[in-house]
């Protein structure tokens, strides 16, 4: 086997996204260590990296879990050294309206969509740095996921924006961070629309949650993200292609669906303009009319 072209560390990686960026990244000649949460779905997402002739590693990590993390980041050290690319992309969803979503379900999507985020920077950044100390021509890069839901606040979504929002802050600060102390590592945050995943089957992994009958909001929220999914033209491979293009050139931004920022610039000017926000659907009228229709008859 050729030397290899780095490493690549990679969280969700037993499917979506995350399994895609695993492929590219091993037909890179990159070593691959794979984290995810599902035991089973990783060992299969592993035996196919390594097939491709890729040196991998993969451990299974609640990536809301920070001693989980850090038990990955030493394992990667002591296996192949630091990472020269980083993807922080495990994430869940959950629907409803705001004030319907439960402590737990708080806690669950903040800890997955958010810490999980936090404990990968937290571990593995410190070895990134550490790697670019001791070697002039050493290059790596994090790329953290987010969403377009990091930019517009569809209703029947608070909670999963929450955190969306939270990642995009955090990753900007995350670029000014690393910009004071190195111009050797680069950091990206990874805003796709919605795009075929398992991600709204994210319940699946959720340990320990108390079984509730669904509310009329969290079942239309869900409908709609399951419609939106099935209507997308753009597949995981395509953004996991667009992600690899962009660290090839410290893009910071990745929009993967250019088409669907209307509603995103409209949020900008309801911002210098001093609006209340725009219905992110106004351009869908028949979509806002069903919400309401539907949560008025059921009082929410």
């Amino acid at each position: 086997m050729a030397a290899a072209q780095g490493v690549a560390v990679i969280t969700g990686a037993a499917s979506g996204f995350g399994l895609e960026l695993c492929r590219l990244a091993a037909a890179s000649g990159m070593h691959v260590v794979l984290a995810d949460v599902e035991a089973q779905a990783l060992a299969r997402a592993e035996a196919e990296i390594a097939a491709l002739g890729a040196h991998t590693l993969a451990c299974v990590t609640d990536v809301a879990q920070g001693a989980q993390v850090q038990a990955l980041a030493d394992a990667t050290l002591a296996r192949f050294g630091a990472p020269t690319l980083l993807v922080n992309n495990a994430g869940v969803s959950s629907g409803g309206l705001a004030w319907e979503n439960t402590e737990a379900d708080w806690h669950w999507v903040c800890g997955v969509n958010l810490m999980g985020v936090a404990n990968g920077l937290r571990s593995f950044t410190p070895l990134m740095l550490d790697a670019a100390r001791q070697d002039p021509a050493w290059r790596g890069h994090i790329v953290n996921t987010a969403s377009l839901a990091g930019w517009q606040a569809a209703p029947t979504l608070g909670l999963y924006n929450a955190t969306k929002f939270a990642v995009v802050g955090l990753t900007e600060t995350l670029h000014h961070d690393l910009a004071l102390v190195t111009d050797q590592v680069y950091a990206s945050v990874l805003c796709p629309a919605l795009v075929p995943t398992g991600i709204v089957h994210s319940e699946r992994n959720r340990l320990h949650s108390a079984a509730q009958t669904a509310t009329a909001s969290q079942k239309a929220g869900r409908s709609l993200v399951e419609v939106g999914m099935a209507q997308s033209r753009v597949s995981a491979r395509d953004v996991a292609v667009q992600v690899m293009q962009a660290v090839g050139k410290n893009q910071f931004y990745i929009f993967t669906h250019p088409e669907q920022m209307g509603p995103v610039h409209q949020r900008f000017d309801d911002v210098r303009q001093g609006r209340a926000p725009t219905d992110p659907f106004a351009h869908l009228p028949m979509v806002s009319a069903h919400l309401r229709s539907l949560l008025r008859q059921g009082r929410g």
